[in-house]
């Protein structure tokens, strides 16, 4: 017996979206226009970021400032391909992919990672070590400052901007926000306030190393802060990689909300056990319900197919998020 609609729910009962936050941890679903015009102001700020780091850091000559600009270059690739994820899972099910496209997002989320690791970390870290064990010609660092602090002011309007919708989300759904951050599907969201944060912390390491190198006369100090600024892009791009793969290969609600799902299963009339049952995040608002049901043996087959419909009404009241639930009547070993 299977069930699927991608309707919304008829009704949620007191307190259901407290406690479905906090059941999943805060991972509710968030609007997907919401996270595209995040990831387009994140883009923006980054492009116009990249070019003016890029001139600063050849006039200036500082390795600081050439490494934040591949930063911003991986930002901007991250974003482009955050948005394409975005995009792609939200093409609707299809015979040839009859579960949707939610996962797609994950895959390029994590390729994102992947940029900002490669195109971001490993050229500042390389360029930090090059530096370190060469040194370097530093030519006036004025245009570095003015270009930082233009900067500083975009990267923090873009930080805000990501940090208004998941300070939102996290209120919506009565979770405290580092948790929301911490298991929120929405892994574009978490990229962009994850990159902006480190793109600031890479600003200001970059900065004190220009000013050590101009007050030192030594260009060691630039190389330490590229070093720095590469290690902090590694460790992002981890953070992020770990976190889309852990749902690319098949991350199921956490376990007080499954709880959840089998008291409101065996919460229905003609309900005797719930045998097995299977959770799967899908994507930020996508989430399926796969579950070995146990029914009264003198259940009638009408009995039984309103039981399911009554099942998954309760679900999707409970946990807006569920879109399917698949209901297989299975002889337990009571006998009903």
């Amino acid at each position: 017996m299977t069930s699927e609609r991608d309707g919304e729910p008829d009704g949620e009962r007191d307190g259901g979206r407290a406690e479905r936050a906090e059941d999943t941890g805060g991972s509710g679903a968030s609007d997907s226009g919401e996270s595209v015009f995040t990831v387009l102001v994140a883009a923006a700020a980054n492009f116009g970021i990249a070019a003016a780091k890029a001139v600063a850091g050849l006039v200036s000559g500082s390795s600081a400032m050439l490494s934040e600009a591949a930063h911003s270059v991986a930002d901007t690739v991250t974003e482009l391909m955050l948005l394409v994820a975005l995009k792609r899972s939200e093409r609707p099910a299809d015979d040839e992919h009859p579960l949707g496209y939610g996962p797609a997002r994950y895959i390029w989320a994590l390729l994102a990672s992947v940029a900002t690791f490669v195109g971001g970390g490993v050229f500042a870290v390389y360029d930090g070590i090059h530096t370190l064990t060469h040194g370097e010609e530093m030519g006036s660092p004025v245009l570095s400052y003015v270009v930082l602090a233009i900067a500083f002011l975009l990267e923090g309007f873009s930080l805000r901007t990501g940090l208004r919708q998941a300070t939102g989300e996290a209120e919506r759904h009565g979770v405290r926000f580092g948790r929301y951050l911490r298991h929120t599907p929405d892994t574009a969201v978490k990229a962009v306030v994850m990159e902006d944060s480190a793109a600031l912390t890479g600003l200001l390491l970059a900065a004190g190393g220009l000013l050590a190198t101009q007050l030192t006369g030594s260009s060691v100090w630039d190389g330490v802060a590229s070093l720095l600024i590469g290690l902090l892009l590694v460790y992002v791009a981890w953070v992020l990689g770990r976190s889309n793969a852990q749902y690319l290969v098949g991350r199921p609600m956490s376990a007080r909300a499954r709880d959840g799902v089998r008291e409101e299963l065996l919460g229905v009339e003609h309900v005797v056990a719930v045998l097995d049952l299977v959770t799967l995040v899908q994507g930020p608002a996508e989430v399926m319900i796969a579950a070995k049901v146990d029914f009264r043996d003198l259940s009638s087959a009408a009995q039984v197919e309103a039981a399911c419909e009554e099942a998954e009404r309760r679900l999707r009241a409970r946990y807006p998020e569920i879109r399917r639930v698949y209901l297989d009547p299975t002889p337990g070993r009571s006998g009903g």
